[in-house]
């Protein structure tokens, strides 16, 4: 039996990364049923995207009102001057993460962006104080003009998280008048 195109293993990996999207706890026998696949073929391609990294690793998508928190973005504009080494360091190591932890500030997800803001921020807490914490932190570590401005946004209703769908999504009619 010939070997698969390069193309036609790539075909193949996106099918499984596409059921593992859709719910990661599914059993490999379940995936491989769903994108017509051996179970073999479904463990060894989840083993190689796992060993260089496609895939960083699994999670649950949760209700955050239900476990007390709020879901805040924090929009960072940057200026011109050049960041040193050590502020660099500080963000990649995720020491602020880390120590903002502490607050009661969870740091979800992270992205350096192009746009009109330079850094996205997605983070949990359960109160408005703990995130003006977090930023009065973020302005501390970067005091020396690093910090143009800084927006921070409040998810009022999740439609979709993760790829799924809201499971109350009927909720958000409560946001519009009708």
């Amino acid at each position: 039996m010939p070997k698969s195109s390069k193309k036609q293993m790539y075909a193949d990996e996106m099918k499984i990364v596409e059921e593992l999207q859709k719910n990661s706890k599914e059993s490999i026998d379940a995936i491989a049923k769903r994108c017509g696949f051996s179970r073999q073929k479904v463990w060894r391609n989840i083993k190689r995207l796992e060993k260089n990294k496609t895939i960083w690793g699994y999670h649950a998508v949760v209700d955050d009102e239900k476990l007390g928190l709020r879901r805040y973005f924090i929009l960072i504009k940057r200026t011109n001057k050049p960041a040193t080494k050590e502020k660099i360091d500080y963000v990649i190591t995720r020491k602020l993460s880390k120590e903002t932890a502490e607050i009661g500030v969870n740091v979800e997800c992270s992205y350096y962006v192009h746009g009109s803001f330079d850094w996205l921020i997605c983070i949990t807490a359960s109160h408005l104080r703990q995130v003006k914490k977090f930023c009065e932190a973020f302005n501390v570590l970067f005091e020396e003009g690093y910090v143009a401005n800084i927006q921070v946004l409040e998810v009022i209703f999740p439609v979709e998280k993760n790829g799924m769908n809201n499971p109350d999504i009927d909720k958000i009619k409560e946001f519009f008048p009708i």
